[in-house]
């Protein structure tokens, strides 16, 4: 006897899942720290967040849990600066500023103590986008050539993904042996998605877009944005540039996909003349306005990151407050929805039909 779910049951749960998505009331927690002037979340893992805050007078690497009060600040001692841009399992990973302007990339274990310095031997700098808890994606500078890099949490284990004909790219996410980025080919920047090597890299630009960006990536899907000179549409792919599915929502003349989770994908949508933080289910018609949850002082917004912990959906980004006139790390919070009277009578009649067959 399986023990796995009828499709039908499968189905149905995503269904709701989205709707409950769509229809709920998200919360909302401001999550700058006490007399900082500016803070942004850039990523998301389980119910942890990180980015920047301006502490001490200086940008700081920060970690939160969930509440302004939590943050841990990373930035590590004797060091001019430092972000944290992502989030994997227990590691946070960005850059950090030196006095004598060079920037490395960082990686972290949830203390300042625990920083890493992850700047391959060769390069002039580099930037840390990305980690899934093993591997950490970004960029080194490298005679001359902003080149995508792969490490696995030393300097020492850094490669290169620059794929051949490139005379530039940058890798901003990794899951597994996945990364996705840009390469830059005959001067015009394309989606790319790589499996470890330069070799592997497989261009994802779609037909009809002059440019392209692949932000994030969730199991076999990558997310970010198509451009022409006219506006930009937030994107999903499935592996292939033939797989692109437009997730630009209706009414909205610019958007853009930064970070994805599952079936959900999360950025920024124009509306009105207003970016609004946005949430996407793998469609245009999906498309949920988070901006609308906020207090009627933001006058802008956007998202970085998403996760869940089993518990609540996390949405991790920025708001402008009007007001202060200051960027705020905000935190977007939303139960995991658990089956109502209705669903379970739905999947009881589901699995007493599969018992017959």
């Amino acid at each position: 006897m399986s023990d796995r779910l009828p499709l039908p049951l499968t189905a149905l749960s995503a269904a709701l899942a989205t709707a409950s998505t769509a229809h709920a009331q998200w919360a909302v927690t401001r999550l700058n720290p006490q007399g900082s002037p500016y803070s942004v979340a850039y990523a998301a893992s389980g119910s942890q967040q990180v980015g920047d805050a301006f502490l001490a007078g200086n940008h700081h690497a920060v970690l939160w849990n969930g509440a302004a009060d939590s943050y841990i600040d990373l930035h590590p001692a004797g060091h001019s600066s430092s972000y944290a841009l992502a989030a994997g399992g227990s590691q946070q990973a960005g850059y950090v500023g030196f006095a004598s302007g060079a920037l490395h990339a960082s990686l972290w274990n949830s203390t300042a103590a625990s920083w890493v310095d992850l700047n391959p031997a060769a390069s002039a700098g580099s930037y840390a986008y990305a980690t899934d808890g093993a591997h950490q994606a970004g960029l080194s500078l490298v005679g001359g050539v902003a080149r995508a890099s792969l490490w696995s949490g030393t300097a020492a284990s850094w490669v290169d993904l620059n794929p051949s004909g490139s005379t530039n790219s940058v890798a901003f996410a990794v899951s597994g042996s996945s990364q996705a980025g840009i390469a830059v080919v005959n001067e015009v920047y394309h989606a790319s998605l790589w499996s470890g090597t330069a070799q592997s890299w497989v261009d994802l630009n779609p037909a009809g877009w002059e440019q392209s960006y692949a932000l994030a990536i969730s199991g076999s899907q990558q997310a970010g944005y198509t451009l022409n000179p006219q506006n930009s549409h937030a994107s999903l792919w499935n592996g292939t540039a033939d797989s692109w599915v437009d997730l630009n929502p209706a009414g909205a003349t610019n958007s853009q996909a930064a970070a994805a989770s599952g079936s959900m994908q999360v950025g920024f949508a124009t509306v009105g003349g207003v970016g609004r933080a946005s949430l996407w289910s793998g469609t245009a018609q999906s498309w949920v306005d988070l901006h609308a949850f906020l207090p009627a002082e933001f006058a802008g917004s956007g998202a970085n990151g998403i996760s869940t912990d089993g518990i609540n959906t996390y949405v991790s980004g920025y708001g402008y407050n009007s007001v202060t006139r200051h960027y705020e790390a905000l935190l977007w919070t939303l139960p995991v929805p658990s089956p109502g009277p209705a669903t379970l009578l739905s999947l009881s009649a589901l699995l007493a039909t599969r018992r017959r067959r």
